[in-house]
């Protein structure tokens, strides 16, 4: 393989891993909550508001770090990023109280906005529009990866060395990676964009009135809401509600959302470029029907005891991990290249808003005055919400060109 061809797959490998890294920093806290709430003598409210307060942070730092990713060096962004929140993962060794460790997952979530925001921009100028789909599937993957290694990783190391020893070893790697990071060129702007630079999909004024971007987005942000809030109780819903220990819990839902996570982002993101060029709308219609396809399931999973919840749990969340790269896609694709950091800064603006910043804090609330197992209906229902959205969306996506020629005009 020659420089030219290997060139784009080893920056995506980087960012890959980089990204794993960030899910797996995420996710530490998910395994060990439990001793935390323990050692700090914490309410579920409270334990839910550590991530919740995380990705506000997050949130808010993003459209700050979107317009600078569009004028000056996403590398560089990216490399100071990765720095930060490794340096402030291992900050944890010194943390002792329930405020000190509130601080540092805020701080946290400062440095991974950095990355989040603008290595899909970074990706998308590596493969052209038609691939999209695919290469996000990969990148992508460490959501599942990341998440479930977390599990793992807290699961396995927290209960016999202490719930701050997993962060250490999280944090490790980040350096070295963000250091490689120095060696890979930054790509040009919009270099594989064949869609016309419409004044909606190449100003922020045009944003504003931007169907497709928004309709992903508010479709994105319902699915965040599931998400985020499985992520953050289903461990301790097992351990709690059906009887697991917490190494058990960890184990069961690590796995299953590790072996899920890849085969349905690389699922989603195949199906959504297979379709493409018969269905313009590929990408919204991949995602919109594994939301709705989910939701039996996941009722299945949360309300029904025995030999079925285990496999209902896989097969949801199967479902719901599904859309992740279609979902990605379509965002990206909505806008032009020279507005695409600052547009995907607004679009995590959003969705963390109405998604996952609410969802661990409002599941919390509910366990705490009914029951952690009634909080999952929150989930379930937006997840429906989810795919009504994106199937109404379906009528705004853009016709990317594939091999020279536009998509068909189906809806």
């Amino acid at each position: 393989m020659t420089e030219k061809k290997l060139y784009p797959w080893t920056a995506l490998t980087l960012l890959t891993a980089l990204n794993l890294l960030n899910y797996i920093d995420r996710s530490v806290l998910f395994a060990v909550q439990p001793l935390v709430q323990t050692e700090f003598h914490l309410t579920d409210a409270q334990i839910g508001y550590l991530t919740s307060a995380f990705i506000g942070f997050y949130m808010v730092a993003a459209p700050f770090v979107g317009p600078l990713a569009d004028r000056y060096s996403r590398k560089l962004i990216i490399i100071f990023g990765a720095l930060f929140w490794s340096a402030l993962t291992l900050v944890t060794a010194v943390t002792h109280t329930y405020w000190e460790l509130l601080v540092r997952h805020t701080l946290v979530g400062v440095g991974e906005a950095t990355f989040v925001t603008i290595a899909p921009t970074f990706v998308a100028d590596l493969f052209p529009e038609e691939k999209r789909g695919r290469i996000f599937g990969i990148f992508y993957l460490a959501i599942p990866v990341g998440t479930a290694a977390g599990y793992l990783l807290g699961g396995k190391l927290g209960p016999a060395h202490g719930w701050r020893f997993p962060f250490y070893i999280a944090a490790a790697p980040g350096f070295a990676l963000a250091l490689a990071m120095l060696l890979v060129p930054e790509p040009e702007r919009g270099r594989y964009d064949t869609l016309r630079e419409t004044p909606e999909r190449a100003s922020l004024k045009g944003l504003v009135g931007n169907p497709a971007f928004w309709t992903a987005t508010l479709g994105m942000a319902m699915m965040t809401f599931a998400l985020g809030g499985l992520q953050v109780w289903m461990p301790t819903f097992l351990s709690r509600s059906r009887g697991y220990s917490l190494e058990a819990a960890n184990e069961i839902f690590g796995g299953i959302i590790v072996v899920d996570g890849i085969l349905a982002s690389l699922a989603g993101g195949w199906l959504g470029d297979y379709l493409l060029p018969k269905m313009k709308s590929s990408y919204y219609f991949v995602s919109a029907i594994s939301m709705a396809l989910g939701i039996p399931f996941m009722i299945v999973a949360l309300f029904f005891k025995g030999p079925i919840m285990l496999p209902g749990i896989g097969i949801a969340a199967f479902f719901l991990l599904m859309n992740t790269s279609p979902l990605n896609a379509a965002v990206v694709n909505s806008v032009g290249a020279h507005i695409r950091a600052t547009a995907i800064a607004a679009n995590i603006f959003i969705f963390h808003l109405l998604g996952d910043v609410p969802s661990p804090t409002m599941m919390g609330w509910v366990a705490d005055r009914r029951s952690l197992q009634l909080s999952f209906v929150l989930p379930v229902i937006a997840m429906g919400l989810s795919s009504a959205i994106l199937f109404y969306g379906m009528r705004f996506a853009p016709d990317v060109k594939v091999d020279g020629k536009s998509g068909a005009h189906t809806a």
